[in-house]
């Protein structure tokens, strides 16, 4: 419908330079316009990639307004994890969920991209998104930091078998040491919840719609990226710059 009324309103945009018509009636060129398509059915095409191009341009639009209103949100949140330099140059912001397969794929790419650049800062944004198990292993990953021991924590559930569920994840959780019983009482902290809800307004507001996403300077990357695809566009930041 949505295309019919896109081609519609183009013929009808076309009726003062086309002779007699004028005449017509909105039904008479949506007629006009379907018997078109039939005997051109290319054309529903080139429609459709004008409306995706329409549709990615305004996306982008909106995601550019929000980086620049939300960026010390996005960077600079007190209550985010960061990971590598806290005092690095370039921050990496990462929407993630412990049981999306495509985020512990990345782990790897992301521990390589921290090694071979001491000036990169990661900021964790927790996303659970995958139903409870992925609520409760973020509530718990953020509560460790009480502990001081969400980064070894973080790491252990990106490198678990199997999908995060609340007995998988204290089993985890007891492997690295933390204590168990803090662990719960700090999960229903007020500030987890606010971590929580925030990335969920962030996610929406900058058009992500699924997990591992990624904030690197002015570029949002939806989906797994390698390390040599994560430096080259850290290197742009920098030089951006300069």
């Amino acid at each position: 419908m949505k295309l019919l009324q896109y081609l519609t309103a183009g013929a009808v945009a076309l009726m003062p330079i086309v002779a007699g018509a004028q005449t017509l009636s909105e039904e008479q060129i949506k007629e006009l316009v379907l018997e078109t398509i039939r005997e051109n059915p290319g054309i529903i095409l080139e429609a459709v990639e004008i409306l995706d191009q329409q549709r990615q341009e305004q996306q982008a639009a909106a995601a550019t307004s929000v980086l620049s209103q939300r960026r010390d949100l996005l960077e600079n949140d007190p209550n985010a994890p960061v990971l590598g330099n806290p005092d690095g140059d370039v921050t990496i912001v990462e929407f993630f969920d412990y049981n999306c397969p495509y985020c512990r794929r990345a782990k790897p790419y992301i521990e390589a991209l921290l090694e071979q650049d001491p000036n990169v800062r990661l900021v964790y944004r927790e996303w659970p998104i995958l139903g409870e198990g992925s609520v409760f292993a973020a509530r718990a990953a953020l509560a460790s930091r009480e502990q001081g021991l969400y980064e070894e924590f973080h790491w252990a559930m990106m490198g678990m078998q199997g999908r995060a569920e609340e007995a998988s994840v204290l089993r985890i959780a007891a492997d690295i040491g933390l204590d168990i019983d803090q662990l719960k009482a700090d999960m229903n902290a007020a500030e987890i919840t606010e971590h929580i809800d925030t990335s969920n307004r962030l996610s929406q507001s900058l058009g992500f719609t699924g997990t591992p996403s990624f904030v690197i300077g002015d570029a949002l990357v939806p989906g797994v990226i390698e390390t040599d695809q994560m430096a080259d566009l850290v290197a742009q930041v920098r030089d951006a710059a300069q």
